[in-house]
């Protein structure tokens, strides 16, 4: 005796994966679909919040990061790809299905109330569109709305460089509603909030991804009162770079500079040649340190550095020539002495 439906009543039902056994589950028609569909956007305005005047909206959000960089120190600005989700409850798109989950694709989106969050501190945005629309829409039979879409976005953030090359930063990523305030609509972060994939094709290129935090605040402007979520992605300089292009050069030319102290200091000429060419090479080595960076008015640590390392090689010219002008009028002084002793005898036999 064989267990399970016949022939019948297996054209009416499906093969679905559950905890890798199969079993038969009922088969809904593309035309219910559609039914439900249809009778919840019958006389739904999609220009009105979900429990307008009842209570505030509550958005659920939480961000995959997909890859972080590069960063731009000149503008101050990091460029991010983000996975960004909504989730809310809109009790106007209940429905009473076998299906409790219905998986729609971007054309939905147009259709509903979204809500109208923005990237406060975003310069640029881009929503992926290639091939179709990366947008995502799924809708749960108690109301329960979940929106996903992917954005690439250069976000401002403001290096602090007093510690350069040494730095270390927390590049914010700010969002909030842009019109509704926290009476209308309430952010809040999901269980499993911030994400992120791997970070061997990241392209931080000179920075480390050391970790992130999330936070919730409230900005009180002169429109209302809005909830405003961030995220804080913590970067470290790597130094690799830096001490390859500035550190060992700037080294080297100042150990190079104190060979002028093993040359006679008779050589005039190639005393002088080293310690020019010492002190024309780090003026040139401090003006290229400077062109990855922005035109800060403080003082780095790298600044600080090559600066002792000028001074360095500026004050071994200044040794020789010190010196040189020294023994040069002790010279002068004996020569015009030894002159004097041999006039004084001649003049008095003549005499």
């Amino acid at each position: 005796m064989a267990f399970g439906p016949n022939k019948g009543e297996e054209e009416d039902y499906e093969d679905v994966p559950i905890n890798k056994t199969w079993v038969l589950s009922p088969k809904v028609d593309e035309s219910d679909v559609t039914s439900i569909l249809n009778k919840l956007l019958q006389g739904y305005d999609n220009k009105l919040r979900p429990d307008i005047g009842v209570r505030p909206t509550v958005i659920e959000t939480a961000v995959y990061v997909n890859s972080i960089g590069p960063v731009d120190p000149i503008n101050m600005e990091y460029t991010i790809d983000i996975f960004f989700a909504q989730t809310w409850y809109d009790s106007r798109l209940k429905f009473n299905s076998s299906m409790k989950l219905l998986m729609l694709n971007s054309n939905m989106v147009g259709k509903i109330w979204i809500p109208d969050t923005f990237f406060r501190n975003s310069r640029k945005s881009d929503a992926h569109w290639i091939t179709t629309p990366n947008r995502l829409l799924r809708l749960w039979s108690n109301g329960r709305v979940m929106y996903t879409l992917r954005l690439t976005i250069n976000a401002e953030c403001y290096l602090k460089l007093h510690n350069f090359p040494m730095d270390e930063h927390s590049c914010p990523l700010e969002f909030s509603s842009y019109g509704y305030p926290k009476n209308e609509i309430m952010y809040r972060w999901q269980r499993r909030s911030v994400e992120v994939a791997d970070q061997r094709y990241w392209r931080l290129y000179q920075f480390a991804f050391v970790g992130l935090r999330n936070t919730s605040d409230v900005a009180h402007t002169q429109s209302g009162e809005y909830v405003v979520m961030t995220i804080f992605f913590d970067l470290s300089r790597r130094m690799g770079y830096f001490t390859i292009q500035t550190y060992i050069p700037c080294s080297m030319i100042v150990v190079l500079s104190w060979v002028s102290f093993w040359i006679n200091k008779d050589a005039v000429p190639a005393r002088t040649s080293l310690g020019i060419t010492t002190v024309l090479t780090m003026t040139t080595l401090s003006t290229i340190s400077r062109k990855s960076l922005p035109k800060v008015s403080y003082v780095t640590a790298m600044d600080l550095f090559v600066s002792v390392c000028f001074i360095f090689t500026f004050a071994a010219l200044m040794e020789y020539g010190t010196l040189h002008y020294f023994t040069s009028n002790r010279q002068s002084k004996k020569t015009k002495t030894f002159c004097k002793k041999e006039r004084t005898p001649s003049s008095i036999i003549i005499t």
